[in-house]
């Protein structure tokens, strides 16, 4: 969570986030230290083709095992600008524009999705959308696929045993309350004189009272986003801080997205800090609760009451959580809201350090 009462700085290279990595990835320290200087690296890159290469550009993925960086083109043309820019080239059919416009479209028809369909994002190392079904499923996905008008050559249906529920547990303790749930702080944000903290959008509906930290859901988005904020009371409390449960802090520098295969972790009040990697982007997810789109995939775990909670890559602040599937003692999947969207849907200023 982000320590709002704290005031202590953080040394963002700290050895607990290097050994978290090493656990939760299983990585040696020198290929923790390639990794994470892999990460900015790709950061770089991204920023730059994306802008160069215009229509050509087919999306970035980072090989957390090698730090390899691989920049999509849809264009074979386009391969010298990137092979120049130090990067490794793929030729791909559809990329990241057209695959995203394939979620819009699976998205668009989301409620008449059979329930076997567990939900859908795209998958830019391998150029396709891949949709998750549970056993039985495959035919149902197919049909969707038909009913959304989606070139089927894109779509790989995959089986899979998990099933989606938020993070919000309904106990007593850290970090805030409301209306008998739990939920984590994100990060703490600012809107003019205003201040208070990012969160889920299912951590409390707008007008919602909050305690420890006191304030109200100033703005809440689901489902169909699972963004929110809160607006405490006192100004004075907010911090650039988030909490890696050691007794240490980490100071968030900005909002830099991080590309795909980039590790990244996880603060949260009910299984602390945890570390995984970003598996793809613009996840949709059919919750009980509703369809959400537009969230990250990762391999780290979380549990309930951790929703709402920060997500980092080095001091880069990249979402908050939202669900998943799993535990932190079997693994699981957990999704992401990003960040740059919720800062942007409610005209917040990130609060950094």
């Amino acid at each position: 969570m982000v320590a709002t009462a704290l005031t202590a700085s953080a040394t963002p290279a700290s050895a607990d986030r290097h050994d978290a990595l090493k656990r939760d990835l299983g990585l040696t320290d020198s290929e923790v230290a390639r990794l994470r200087t892999a990460e900015t690296e790709a950061m770089d890159r991204e920023a730059e083709l994306r802008d160069t290469l215009g229509s050509d550009f087919g999306g970035v993925h980072l090989d957390a095992a090698s730090g390899e960086l691989t920049i999509a083109v849809t264009d074979p043309e386009a391969v010298p600008t990137v092979e120049r820019a130090g990067a490794n080239a793929e030729v791909v059919t559809f990329g990241e524009s057209a695959l995203n416009g394939f979620v819009d479209s699976l998205n668009s028809v989301a409620d008449q999705a059979d329930e076997q369909v567990t939900g859908w994002y795209a998958d830019i190392a391998d150029d396709s959308v891949v949709i998750t079904v549970r056993e039985g499923g495959t035919a149902a996905a197919e049909a969707l696929v038909a009913r959304a008008g989606v070139d089927e050559r894109a779509v790989r249906v995959t089986k899979s045993d998990e099933r989606p529920q938020l993070f919000t547990d309904i106990i007593g303790g850290n970090p805030y309350y409301f209306d008998g749930y739990r939920c984590s702080i994100g990060f703490s944000v600012r809107r003019g004189s205003e201040s208070g903290f990012a969160t889920a959008g299912h951590c409390g509906e707008e007008g919602t009272e909050t305690s420890d930290p006191e304030g109200t859901v100033a703005g809440a988005y689901f489902p169909g986003r699972d963004m929110g904020w809160v607006r405490i009371t006192d100004a004075d409390t907010v911090t650039p801080l988030v909490n890696r449960y050691n007794g240490e802090n980490v100071t968030v520098a900005g909002s830099r997205e991080a590309a795909t295969g980039s590790s990244v972790c996880r603060s949260g009040s009910t299984t602390g800090w945890r570390c995984g990697t970003i598996r793809s982007k613009n996840q949709t997810v059919r919750y009980i609760e509703g369809t959400v789109t537009g969230l990250t995939r990762t391999t780290a775990c979380a549990e309930g009451g951790d929703s709402g909670g920060p997500w980092l890559t080095g001091s880069q602040g990249q979402g908050v959580t939202s669900g998943g599937s799993g535990n932190c003692t079997l693994g699981g999947v957990t999704y992401f809201q990003p960040l740059n969207p919720l800062l942007s849907h409610f005209d917040l200023d990130l609060v950094t350090g």
